[in-house]
């Protein structure tokens, strides 16, 4: 167990620990968009959020990292609230969700990363600035430093916003359907990029809508319709039945790779 000492009080580290939703209910206008969900995320797992259209998958997402307020429901790691790791957790947002007007340069959004840890009123420094080009090494955007986002492609654009979690050095990562809209090869690059932060121990969670890809990119699924269908294993849980009970009858007809009978 990891650990630090601040004024005689042992802090272990709540990454390795399954981060545990309870009873999470959000509604809009009266009506319940997810409701009653309680699941635990493994850690050092790559966990992928299914459902239909209109499921409430990122709904359900943002409600856990507290981005929209939830009617009931609480979040903890190891019986702490989940406040508690937050500088450990980084975000990446749906595309469709940033404002590619906003005059930011490609490196300039990577760097935003390192400042949880730089803390108020400090500027980065050199190991800060030399940070950002390991991380857009490893998401192979180095040559597009100096670009302007919104000069991106869909793929290369979501790369940077993977370097930015990595210049972060974030445990937890949470994407918001990071395949959507973007190019074959940015989509292998950031998959095997998420396998390898998995193998190096960190946790990671994904909306998902590619039925055909789930066996191959996930550990762990997260089952919704509003409800939660099934969680568990990608074994256990991607199944002909829960996929009906999710999608409807009707997906019982359509062969998809790497479903259980």
């Amino acid at each position: 167990m990891n650990a630090t000492t601040l004024s005689g009080v042992i802090h272990e580290d709540l990454t390795s620990k399954p981060i545990d939703v309870t009873n999470i209910t959000v509604a809009y206008q009266n009506k319940k968009a997810v409701e009653n969900v309680s699941v635990s995320i493994e850690p050092g797992k790559i966990t992928g959020i299914i459902g239909p259209n209109g499921a409430g998958k990122s709904t359900f997402l943002k409600a856990i990292i507290g981005l929209i307020k939830t009617e009931s429901g609480e979040v903890n790691v190891a019986g702490q609230p989940l406040d508690t790791i937050r500088k450990k957790i980084a975000y990446v947002e749906q595309r469709s969700g940033i404002d590619l007007t906003f005059p930011i340069k490609v490196d300039e959004v990577v760097l935003l990363g390192t400042f949880p840890k730089l803390g108020l009123f400090r500027r980065p420094k050199k190991a800060q600035k030399e940070k950002v080009v390991e991380c857009l090494k490893q998401v192979k955007m180095e040559d597009f430093a100096k670009r302007q986002i919104g000069n991106l492609s869909g793929g290369q654009l979501q790369r940077v916003f993977i370097a930015r979690a990595l210049a972060q050095e974030a445990d937890v990562i949470f994407l918001d359907e990071p395949f959507v809209g973007i190019d074959m090869v940015s989509e292998k690059v950031i998959v095997d990029l998420l396998k390898e932060l998995r193998d190096q121990g960190k946790t990671i969670v994904i909306v998902h809508h590619d039925l055909h890809k789930t066996k191959e990119y996930f550990d762990n699924l997260i089952i919704l319709n509003k409800t939660l269908v099934a969680d568990g294993s990608v074994r256990q849980t991607f199944t002909t039945e829960n996929i009906q009970k999710a999608y409807g009858e009707s997906m019982g007809e359509i062969i998809i790779k790497g479903v259980q009978a």
